[in-house]
């Protein structure tokens, strides 16, 4: 691997995109700490430590904290990716987006507009619903959190928060361009690793005041290194289903006879079903946070809570079936086959191969969807069990490593068009996208 990164430094358009990606993500990160006016930081903070299971302390941490210090990047691209998945489910219903997907290039122009127009009206909502909740709220020592509450606060912060995130989208779509990797999902993966270095020092702190045993401390960055190797792999697993193509004569000439595979991953549905289940969790919280009278419902569903840890994973296999069959048609794959000449041996083309595929799927999807719960669920038994001071795991860590091996399989295609020895002697790695 570092001579992988050696080799990356001899190619200048490689070293371009590099220089260019890690500058777009320094601004960002400069960005993330311009306070927006009218608020009292302190107090904010004191709020945050309090709301950590609400709505409000999961957009945090896909903001990589802007939001708890409430600078111009709080809404983060949140906004931009909730457009773009409801779009993606919305073809399902439309035939109007589901032709634009399969129009090639011009048709994803057109989606690319509408998701920005898209994201502008969500920021707005956003962006006047978190001026209003943060007039209302009381920091913990009863102090309020805006210094001078009304229409002229709420104007100011939904143009500021929503100029933010457009500029945040603008930031991830040049790095797309120009630099390396998936600028969105980059720039989300810069947000959560600038809080590790804090959660390291807290850890540490801990083990000086006798709060963590050294033993406990070794035991988490063994089961650290653990479940990051488990999640590389399964993260780059696949169910290969084989395909033999028919031998086709035009002219002179025969074509096809060759064998294939058609790649399943294990985890089709990435990160989303998390994603979904932990905002349907913290909005029973985030309710009870404006109504008292609720707190007591609200309290079920604590984290590391029984009720919790199950109803979090029933929400996340649900969702892993949902997105899948969303994503992903056993019949449009059958019929494409089909067209090509294709076929898998032992299953007739058609329906039967539709139906194999789709009985495939369900099996692999189990296992993904039961893979993705024991990751999620891990933080909060840390949590409870060794009085760990931050998720270890979980939604975070599954969208760490999972950019983390986008880029690399992207800088690793880079240096094989240039016979330059990649990062992996044997073997290659491969990207998440199949």
């Amino acid at each position: 691997m570092l001579q992988g990164f050696s080799n990356a430094s001899h190619i200048p358009e490689l070293r371009r995109r590099l220089l260019f990606t890690a500058a777009l993500l320094a601004v960002y990160r400069v960005g993330v700490a311009v306070p927006t006016p009218g608020i009292d930081a302190q107090a904010l903070a004191s709020f945050f430590d309090a709301a950590r299971s609400t709505l409000f302390g999961w957009i945090n941490l896909f903001s990589g904290g802007a939001l708890e210090r409430f600078s111009v990047f709080a809404l983060g691209i949140m906004p931009y990716i909730s457009v773009a998945i409801i779009l993606d489910l919305l073809k399902v219903a439309s035939p109007y987006l589901d032709e634009l997907y399969k129009e090639g290039e011009a048709g994803r122009r057109k989606i690319t507009q509408y998701t920005r127009y898209g994201t502008v009206l969500l920021s707005v909502v956003q962006g006047f619903m978190i001026a209003v909740s943060l007039e209302r709220i009381q920091a913990p020592g009863g102090g309020p959190v805006v210094y001078n509450p009304g229409w002229g606060f709420r104007i100011v912060t939904v143009m500021t928060l929503t100029a933010g995130t457009m500029f945040i989208m603008w930031l991830g779509e040049q790095i797309t361009e120009r630099g390396i990797g998936n600028g969105i999902s980059l720039i989300i993966m810069a947000g959560i690793v600038a809080r590790l270095p804090s959660a390291l020092g807290t850890t540490a702190q801990f083990v000086r005041e006798g709060e963590m045993s050294l033993f406990v401390l070794i035991f988490i960055l063994a089961l650290s290194f653990a479940v990051t190797g488990g999640i590389v792999y399964v993260e780059t697993a696949q169910r290969r289903i084989p395909v033999q193509y028919a031998k086709r004569v035009v002219g002179r000439r025969i074509y096809g006879g060759q064998s294939s595979h058609l790649p399943l991953k294990i985890n089709t549905s990435g990160v989303i079903p998390p994603i979904f289940a932990s905002s349907i969790l913290v909005f029973p919280a985030t309710v009870a946070t404006f109504v008292p009278a609720l707190k007591g419902y609200a309290s079920l569903l604590t984290p590391g809570g029984v009720v919790y840890n199950l109803t979090y994973v029933a929400l996340i296999v649900f969702f892993a079936y949902f997105y899948t069959a969303v994503t992903f048609n056993p019949v449009d794959v059958a019929d494409n086959l089909k067209k090509h000449g294709g076929f898998i041996p032992g299953i007739r083309p058609g329906r039967y191969t539709a139906d194999y595929i789709d009985r495939v799927l369900s099996r692999i999807t189990l296992g993904g969807a039961i893979y993705v719960s024991a990751v999620c669920v891990l933080p909060t038994l840390l949590i409870q069990r060794f009085n760990v001071p931050f998720y270890f795991g979980g939604t975070a860590l599954l969208i760490v490593v999972g950019v983390a091996l986008d880029t690399m399989a992207q800088i690793e295609t880079h240096l094989l068009t240039r016979n330059y020895e990649g990062f992996m002697r044997r073997g290659r790695i491969k990207s998440r996208r199949g």
